[in-house]
């Protein structure tokens, strides 16, 4: 394919996009840290867990 035409065909196809509105683009990065950290927690959690019950095997 020729990539002139893949370009514009490309711009072409952008224009059709519905782009979000910057609030919701704030609200759905403000969800996307707050699930992170959450689960940067859960996972943290486990880790801690685990780790001391398998120094309590060990041991």
């Amino acid at each position: 394919m020729n990539p002139i035409k893949y370009l514009q065909e490309t711009i072409g196809e952008l224009k059709h996009v519905s782009w979000p509105t910057r609030q919701e683009t704030t609200k759905l990065t403000v969800i996307v840290i707050a699930i992170s950290i959450v689960v940067a927690f859960y996972v943290g959690g486990l880790d801690f867990a685990f780790t001391n019950l398998l120094k309590l095997i060990i041991k």
